[in-house]
């Protein structure tokens, strides 16, 4: 049920970002599994996309993981405090990724509490790209991950959402993109309460 490679090597980042509602994120760290379904994704396309890190063709050692072939992991630290865990797609020079900004948690929801510290469970556990992070235990030790592993992966487990299910509008936090921050790159489950920001 693994997501196989060629999924990530297609050329149209956004599409993706949509199509990837649905699927089941899931890790494996220290013999623990945790997961859910991605309910809310954000699209970066690549060197002409000023909200993207590989804006103007800009490789750096944080960005040069985006510039690798689709389908591993790039994770950066955000704010100095939040890990955030993206996909890359598209083939090997062509630096697209998807930020996946919530889930909604299906397995290892107790260890995921611990990971959160939230005694209580509270949809915030994962809500925001932050929180999905600390829920599933990803971290810039992974980064550059195959999606192949045991270790992270994405399965599709037939759950899937009609467009009328889905809100498309613009990217969160990326003001200094100038116009490109309005692009209609982010995706959501209308509904989900997991989902990161007002939910109409």
């Amino acid at each position: 049920m693994k997501l196989n490679e060629d999924y990530y090597l297609g050329n149209d980042v956004v599409a993706i970002s949509k199509n990837l509602l649905g699927k089941y994120l899931f890790t494996c760290i220290d013999g623990v599994t945790t997961g859910g379904y991605i309910v809310e994704t954000e699209a970066y396309n690549g060197v002409i996309d000023r909200a993207s890190h590989s804006y103007g063709n800009r490789i750096t050692p944080r960005t040069k993981t985006m510039f690798m072939q689709g389908g591993i992991a790039y994770v950066y630290l955000c704010y100095g405090i939040h890990e955030m865990f993206n996909i890359v797609t598209s083939v090997e020079g062509t630096p697209h990724a998807i930020l996946i900004r919530a889930i909604n948690p299906t397995e290892g929801i107790e260890a995921m509490q611990v990971r959160r510290n939230m005694p209580v469970l509270k949809p915030t556990i994962t809500a925001g790209p932050g929180s999905v992070a600390k829920a599933l235990g990803i971290s810039r030790n992974i980064n550059a991950i195959s999606l192949q592993s045991d270790t992270l992966w994405i399965e599709d487990r037939g759950l899937n959402f009609p467009g009328e299910q889905i809100t498309i509008g613009p990217r969160i936090g990326v003001s200094y993109a100038g116009e490109d921050a309005f692009l209609p790159y982010r995706f959501y489950v209308k509904g989900n309460k997991y989902v990161s920001k007002p939910n109409k």
